[in-house]
């Protein structure tokens, strides 16, 4: 760790993230390991379709950017998804492959059969969800999951345990059901699951705690969005000692999505000086592909892969950015480098002030206009933006120019 791992050469963030009083009560596991789930539940979300020649063309750049993990999907939902897994595995990618499973002999027979090194095993964990979504007795899933997770380590794969709707159980019945599960069957892992994004940062911490009490086993994390806690949640349990994150790129997902891994990674990089290896310039080329492949959009200040997220229209700021020359982690956090980004880029708008004027006049080799005139053009300029309810190009700057500066401008 430097001497001052909040401000580095690539970003600035708060030194009242490193001080004693904050990090006192950490338990961080050695190493974390990103566990990416986008080929699976990232899939989920209503209207994501992923051939297979998709999928592994994002295994591949998952893989590149030194993703540790990938769900590669459940083989059991179509030939075409089977497909995909067979085609990761074969390629050797330098990541690990896992397949989803039902906790279900048959499905783990399939997961067997794609070579895969590991499986993450769901069951529904809160009864009334067995009870009255599953509409099976309790007994049934506790014996399924017993039965399936045993043969999966009988075989030789990795089992990582997945209750869903762990967080909506009571504290007792769950922690009793996975102790069940894991001296009855097997779990190399247990997966701490929020299903529906219903639990509080601060509950996170007990849950993480009370499963870690009762369960010598390494823990996972699985957090949707659905209130927008995923990637606080997420940095809470491991600062708890869970070991591995599930996120997917851009948190798409089922209903509101995951914890998305740019931010999750991100944050763990400059709050907490934690590297987990991953190529974090990778990041903006693989959202875009993702949100290509996907159909989905994303909102232009999407956090660290937004496309105007280094955009500047604001007057004051596009002064800093100005007069910052190259320290851009004066107006910015992080560089856009860090992140595969490009830019500042100052653009003009209702929203922009004499300097951002002055710069696009530079930008045509006008430095001598006087201060009224930059007022007069800075005047047309946010009066066509609100108009058009949008951002000037450069056609629009110059014609405004033209009327106001007839003799500088071609």
């Amino acid at each position: 760790m430097t001497a001052e791992p909040w401000k580095t050469d690539q970003w600035f963030s708060s030194p009242w993230n490193y001080l004693p009083e904050v990090t006192e009560s950490f338990s961080f596991p050695d190493e974390v390991t990103i566990h990416d789930v986008t080929l699976r539940d990232g899939e989920q979300q209503a209207g994501v379709e992923f051939t297979a020649d998709e999928k592994v063309q994002i295994a591949e750049a998952l893989a590149e950017a030194g993703i540790h993990r990938i769900e590669a999907g459940l083989p059991a939902v179509s030939p075409s998804d089977k497909e995909a897994i067979d085609r990761m595995v074969a390629a050797g990618l330098p990541t690990e492959i896992y397949a989803f499973s039902r906790c279900m002999v048959p499905d783990v027979e399939l997961a067997l059969d794609c070579g895969v090194s590991g499986v993450v095993m769901e069951v529904p964990a809160s009864h009334h969800l067995i009870e009255k979504a599953y509409k099976w007795p309790v007994e049934k899933a506790i014996e399924a999951s017993v039965e399936a997770t045993r043969y999966a380590h009988e075989n030789g794969l990795k089992v990582t345990f997945f209750p869903i709707d762990a967080t909506r159980s009571t504290m007792t019945q769950l922690l009793d059901d996975l102790e069940e599960v894991a001296t009855n069957g097997h779990v190399d892992n247990i997966a701490l699951v929020d299903t529906f994004g219903v639990t509080s940062p601060h509950a996170i911490r007990y849950y993480t705690q009370r499963v870690k009490e009762r369960l010598n086993v390494p823990l996972e994390t699985h957090f949707h969005m659905d209130f927008g806690m995923g990637v606080a949640n997420s940095i809470l349990a491991v600062a708890e000692g869970a070991s591995v994150i599930h996120t997917t790129v851009s948190g798409i997902g089922e209903r509101a999505g995951n914890a998305p891994t740019e931010e999750t990674v991100l944050a763990l990089l400059t709050m907490y000086g934690i590297d987990t290896g991953i190529r974090t310039e990778r990041f903006t080329g693989i959202a875009r592909l993702v949100a290509e492949l996907s159909g989905v959009s994303q909102p232009s200040n999407r956090p660290v892969t937004g496309n105007r997220l280094y955009d500047v229209e604001s007057g004051i700021i596009a002064t800093w950015v100005n007069n910052v020359g190259d320290e851009l982690l004066e107006p910015f956090p992080f560089r856009p480098e860090l992140v595969g980004q490009s830019g500042p880029e100052i653009v003009l708008g209702k929203g922009s002030g004499l300097d951002s004027v002055a710069i696009w006049l530079g930008r045509h080799g006008i430095f001598d206009a006087e201060t009224k005139e930059l007022e007069a053009i800075l005047a047309e300029v946010k009066g066509k933006s609100l108009a058009k309810k949008g951002l000037l190009d450069d056609d629009e700057f110059l014609n405004i120019v033209r009327a106001i500066l007839p003799d500088k401008v071609d």
